[in-house]
């Protein structure tokens, strides 16, 4: 289910990153500019989140992707804030484990869709495997390009039995990142989050982004769509984000449902 944006990747298109300003502010002035119209979108968001856990209809996946220091933790954090989290799980896909890697790329990832009347979110996802062992050449070619086809499947399937998909690639400038993984060595507090292997994934930089080109060009489809987010600044971040799920939650014109029959007659004493 797409919504109109700029930021949305075009089904059956080839597409470039380059199109796409990292530190694009559309029609806002700066960060106070965007305060009141986040907020309002936030709010929305924990109104229709509530309808969604009460009906028990539908499901939402919301993916987030991005290079590291991309800001995938920092807008989980800041646009479900408000929002029942008995109604949102979130889940953070990092390196296999040994009874992941024995079954197929999908596996874990089915085990964490979200059932219907939930918000699942995943910090990385499915498709770290035509990214990460893509890049890394931890599988052939011919293993890694046919996963485009069977994302799109899965994620079809999905859909078809009820959950809506929304995925966000998180757009952010070489500078930024580096500016980011400074910020996090001058601060001790910060610190924790610093791999140094971040620095060997940096010189690799040119080789993810044609893979992200490639997995954001395959695989955004009319049910499942993907949406390049300038994220150079987070609260541009933070208000595209939570436009684009108010948006589609809309579209999902979801209910309370139907009162139990007799409850005009009955009285609490």
């Amino acid at each position: 289910m797409t919504v109109d944006s700029p930021y949305l990747v075009k089904p059956g298109k080839k597409f470039s990153l380059k199109k796409i300003a990292t530190d694009d502010r559309g029609d806002f002035k700066d960060k106070d500019d965007a305060k009141g119209a986040t907020q309002k979108n936030l709010d929305k968001l924990d109104e229709l989140q509530e309808v969604l856990y009460a009906g028990a209809r539908h499901a939402v996946l919301i993916v987030f992707q991005a290079m590291d220091c991309g800001g995938k933790d920092g807008a989980i954090e800041h646009i479900f804030s408000g929002i029942n989290p008995q109604g949102c799980s979130v889940t953070s896909f990092k390196q296999p484990t040994r009874l992941e890697l024995a079954h197929d790329f999908l596996w874990r990832h089915e085990c964490a869709t979200p059932p219907k009347g939930m918000i699942g979110i995943h910090n990385r996802s499915h498709y770290e495997s035509v990214l990460v062992e893509r890049v890394l050449k931890l599988v052939p070619k011919e293993v890694w390009r046919k996963r485009y086809d069977a994302i799109n499947t899965f994620e079809k399937r999905l859909v078809d039995e009820g959950t809506t998909i929304v995925k966000f690639y998180l757009h952010i400038s070489k500078k930024e990142q580096a500016d980011r993984l400074r910020a996090r060595l001058d601060d001790p507090a910060k610190h924790w989050k610093f791999d140094p292997g971040d620095l060997e994934t940096r010189k690799q930089w040119d080789d993810y982004i044609e893979a992200y080109e490639d997995a954001l060009g395959n695989c955004s489809t009319d049910d499942a769509p993907w949406y390049v987010v300038p994220a150079d600044h987070k609260w541009f971040r933070n208000w595209v984000v939570s436009d684009i799920l108010v948006r589609t939650m809309k579209k999902l014109d979801l209910k309370f449902p139907p009162a139990a029959p007799g409850l005009d007659k009955i009285k609490v004493i």
